[in-house]
């Protein structure tokens, strides 16, 4: 896998980790927990990126009906992109789960909730969904699966 490591922040655990060391080592030891959403955007900075995670990760928990204890986020700032062929603020969002996926309503929910967060028009927004085998999502030492 090839990831821009960059200004990463990831919220994991009811703890936001800032350091890239912190960050590569629980974005790589945990990218498989369940469920995830990652937001990559090429926005340089947020006024208040940690509240945008907290709100990801409450939303994805109710989205998929999981216990947020599970649900991690990832936010992604400055990564180079181009969008319709401009640099216009834009993003792509990741979302995988074990089941439990709602792509139609889950693109709504989140395209209205960075939009209002970031200001990024949800017509600049990409969305893509996986929906992982359980025993291909490792956590804590085992599969679910």
């Amino acid at each position: 896998m090839n990831f821009v490591l960059g200004n990463v922040s990831v919220w994991c655990s009811g703890k936001l980790w800032h350091s890239r060391l912190e960050s590569a080592k629980i974005y790589s030891a945990l990218l498989g927990a369940m469920p995830l959403i990652n937001v990559r955007t090429s926005l340089p900075a947020l006024q208040d990126g940690p509240a945008l995670l907290q709100e990801l990760s409450s939303e994805l928990a109710s989205q998929t009906g999981k216990p947020e204890a599970y649900v991690m986020t990832l936010l992604e700032l400055g990564v180079p992109m181009t969008f319709a062929g401009n640099h216009e603020p834009c993003a792509y969002v990741e979302v995988k789960s074990i089941g439990a996926l709602r792509p139609s309503a889950m693109t709504a929910a989140f395209c209205e909730l960075i939009q209002a967060r970031t200001g990024i028009p949800a017509n600049r927004v990409y969305i893509s969904f996986e929906d992982v085998q359980a025993s291909c999502w490792g956590w804590n030492g085992n599969t679910f699966g």
